[in-house]
């Protein structure tokens, strides 16, 4: 009896159990290749043959759902998703287009508050670092030596000596 080898997550090169993510597109506008999480390959990818755990992207059908994205501001969610099925030949269900919507929303206002977070971090540390040298009288030559606080400067002085 042989054993058939697949391919798993736990044997691939790329990190495992990563949630879905919002698609990633180059500088040129080309869509890069994701790493498949879950049962379902989502709309717009399809499964690359040689790596079970690796989903390639249609250029087409990402574009036609970026364009009934669009759609949505203006029409039901039945009427976008008929639209984008009949378009693109691949069945997208109306809820399954508004989880894909509201799941790239999600992550996208996520990252935003991650940028925002960080940003506001950097600021917090800047103003910090400011209120610490102001605490210390502007002597930057203070450091923690042993057991207590000592001036580097009449340290170097006992050392030139």
């Amino acid at each position: 009896m042989t054993k058939i080898k697949t391919a798993r997550a736990s044997e691939a090169t790329y990190p495992n159990k990563i949630d879905w993510q919002v698609p990633l597109r180059g500088e040129k506008g080309e869509w890069y290749p994701i790493i498949r999480v879950g049962r379902h390959v989502p709309f717009g990818y399809k499964q690359d043959e040689e790596d079970l755990d690796l989903l390639i992207p249609i250029p087409e059908e990402l574009e036609l759902l970026e364009k009934a994205k669009l759609f949505l501001q203006d029409y039901s969610l039945r009427k976008v998703s008929k639209w984008l099925s009949d378009k693109s030949g691949r069945y997208i269900s109306h809820v399954g287009l508004d989880k894909r919507v509201r799941i790239e929303e999600k992550r996208r206002r996520a990252s935003s508050n991650y940028r925002n977070y960080a940003r506001k971090y950097k600021e917090a540390q800047r103003k910090a670092e400011k209120i610490e040298k102001q605490r210390l009288g502007g002597r930057e030559t203070k450091r923690i030596f042993g057991d207590g606080w000592s001036d580097l400067s009449s340290e170097t002085e006992s050392t030139t000596e």
